[in-house]
């Protein structure tokens, strides 16, 4: 199949490696709204340049990746589907919820399948640990603990234009609560802090954050996030059940030490960024998606799971600036 790849920054261009070594996609045709950089990541992997990013979809592919800044997210997803292309985009939808259910009432009726990318569903302790709740092994769960911790904060450019930390990182947290728990988020009460990057408080953002979730079927969640835990990258998820427990991402690179001088764990080199941490569940992620493009499985996470991601983002925003619980139906 031919794929067509919009934009090749730091994760498109981890993406076109990946789509180049995927078995079943025989050419990718790839775009940058800088010419030179397209050339760049895409001349030595063999893929096809073209000139703008509009242009592949003119160009016959049979699935787009956008993997573009969020402002454009909007606008490219509908263009693809309008023109009938299955297509991936990765998180979040838009940099606004409300934005993001405008796209979800405009495209309503139309059958091109969009994947919303998050990897965490790819992961293999996340796949077992959901197994494990979903065959009953759990019991019922009661408390549910999702992590990201970055080592180091994105450049001030991005935080800028990123939807702040709720939208651009703790919405895999609340994908995953949903995605696991198969609950919705009723409501969120949010609080945030800045304690060392100037830039990200001057943005209006957070540098570190932490979400208390009510879920529609009595779980409570708690979401934890920031953008400078200098150990490295953790990310991870815990289901405590009334009779057993299971974590994701408690293994020899876990980004923590501990305190006791006779424990060894965790014995190895610590996650060091998403990339290394979720390099194979990103290969499974697209591996997914050229599927979905072959007809042979429908979406794994649909444009409504992103857009009910970023509901619960906007929810937590609203709640850490105003200082108080919010319900997401306020928010819709």
């Amino acid at each position: 199949m031919r794929i067509g790849l919009v934009g090749l920054g730091r994760i498109g261009a981890f993406h076109a490696r990946t789509l180049t070594d995927l078995p079943s996609v025989d050419e990718l045709l790839v775009a940058d709204a800088l010419p030179d950089l397209a050339r760049s990541v895409g001349e030595p992997l063999g893929a096809t340049v073209v000139p703008e990013p509009v242009d592949i979809l003119s160009a016959g592919v049979d699935g787009v990746v956008i993997a573009s800044s969020t402002v454009t997210h909007p606008d490219l997803i509908r263009a693809c589907v309008k023109a009938g292309i299955p297509t991936f985009c990765e998180k979040p939808v838009s940099a606004s919820a409300k934005e993001a259910v405008a796209l979800r009432d405009d495209l309503a009726g139309c059958d091109t399948p969009v994947h919303i990318g998050f990897p965490r569903r790819f992961d293999a302790a996340y796949v077992a640990a959901k197994a494990d709740l979903d065959a009953g092994r759990l019991g019922y769960v009661h408390t549910l603990r999702s992590t990201t911790l970055d080592p180091a904060p994105p450049p001030e450019e991005y935080i800028r234009g990123s939807g702040g930390i709720f939208n651009d990182c703790a919405i895999h947290d609340f994908d995953s609560v949903r995605f696991m728990t198969g609950q919705e988020v009723v409501e969120v009460y949010a609080a945030g802090a800045t304690q060392g990057i100037d830039y990200i408080r001057d943005a209006g953002d957070a540098e570190t954050v932490t979400s208390i979730l009510t879920l529609s079927g009595g779980t409570l969640a708690v979401v934890s996030n920031s953008r400078a835990n200098g150990r490295g990258h953790d990310v991870r998820l815990e289901l405590l059940g009334s009779k057993d427990s299971v974590s994701a991402g408690l293994d020899d690179k876990l980004p923590l030490r501990s305190a006791d001088p006779t424990v060894t764990f965790p014995a190895g080199k610590p996650w060091h960024f998403f990339m290394d941490r979720l390099e194979n569940a990103f290969r499974a992620e697209l591996t997914a998606f050229t599927e979905v493009v072959a007809g042979t499985r429908p979406s794994p996470c649909t444009l409504h799971d992103g857009v009910e991601a970023s509901l619960v983002a906007a929810a937590a925003t609203l709640s850490w600036r105003e200082h108080r619980p919010v319900l997401v139906d306020e928010v819709r």
